[in-house]
């Protein structure tokens, strides 16, 4: 079968596979893919900007700029379908890329992630002086709707959730994934190779970084919508530069090879990140640290890395 029906049917079927996974795990446990699920789409976008050689410090910023944009959405609109806070936040970082991209475009190395960063605080400096926006404590939302459909207790409400999480994932995933095999996608990693070549093939290296890092906004704006509402609250600290860190960390852990590693990375830093502080409440940090630092050593490139070595060595193995 070609891999053109390959890869959508594969996505139903982990679709599928999700929804029914939601039904057997406890609320927390549900709760806590949710949050690992948005944070995966941020990170996402993150890796979009990794396949051009760059790394970007505040991705941050567009997580926030989603977030806030659905809370505002919801609050000052009276919008609740969570569809269209979702896309109201997407939005909102997307407008907010596409005015930055082009600045940032021309730098790169350690002067693009500075910043990236700089850009990041300065929106956690003004969120935090904003006392229309509720200032440091930020602003609390009510639970959304789901296509017409309201949950009538917090249990349905935390499983509808979870599927529309599951959704925007394998969406966003399979878009990614056709992406990455697209002209354009190759190009990113032409670009991380030699920007000269690319350059004297007719191509401008300034509109790819652009795209991605416009693309790579919206995907955080999402996923900081999709936050928003799981958690139901939005405040400053969304921008704040320990939050672009963990897109970082599941970055790099996660690799540039593949799309599902970036959500496997996502999910065991989350589990991580939550059973180390509650019962190492005092060396949670510490965990996550040994955790990275065994990462880097063994898996350079990454889970995608070794997902790679895998599915070449499986190729090999193959009769001819």
């Amino acid at each position: 079968m070609s891999s053109r029906f390959v890869i959508p049917l594969l996505a139903v079927l982990t679709l599928v596979i999700l929804a029914v996974l939601g039904k057997l795990l406890p609320a927390w446990c549900v709760f806590l893919l949710v949050t690992a699920f948005a944070k995966g789409l941020a990170a996402l976008g993150l890796v979009l900007i990794i396949r051009s050689g760059l790394l970007s410090f505040g991705q941050g910023l567009f997580y926030c700029a989603g977030g806030y944009g659905a809370g505002l959405f919801m609050l000052w609109g009276g919008v609740h379908d969570a569809a269209l806070l979702v896309l109201a936040g997407g939005l909102v970082a997307l407008v907010l890329g596409s005015v930055i991209a082009p600045l940032l475009a021309g730098y790169r190395s350690i002067f693009f992630a500075t910043l990236t960063l700089a850009l990041s605080m300065l929106a956690h400096g003004a969120l935090t002086k904003a006392d229309f926006l509720g200032g440091s404590d930020g602003l609390n939302l009510r639970p959304p709707s789901f296509i017409g459909f309201q949950p009538a207790n917090s249990t349905e409400s935390v499983y509808a959730l979870y599927v529309f999480a599951c959704i925007l994932v394998v969406v966003f995933s399979l878009a990614c994934r056709v992406h990455f095999n697209s002209v354009r996608g190759l190009l990113s990693l032409a670009v991380r190779d030699n920007e000269i070549r690319v350059e004297y093939l007719g191509t401008s290296v300034r509109r790819v970084i652009s795209e991605n890092f416009t693309a790579a906004a919206f995907l955080g704006g999402i996923g900081g919508a999709l936050n928003a509402i799981a958690v139901a609250h939005i405040d400053p600290e969304l921008a704040f530069w320990t939050t672009s860190g963990e897109f970082v960390f599941v970055a790099i852990l996660s690799g540039y090879l593949s799309v599902a590693a970036v959500f496997a990375s996502s999910i065991a830093l989350e589990f991580i990140r939550s059973f180390s502080s509650q019962y190492f409440p005092n060396a949670w940090q510490m965990s996550l640290g040994i955790f990275m630092l065994a990462s880097i050593l063994f898996l350079p490139n990454g889970i995608g890395g070794l997902l790679q070595r895998r599915k070449k060595r499986m190729k090999g193995n193959e009769p001819a």
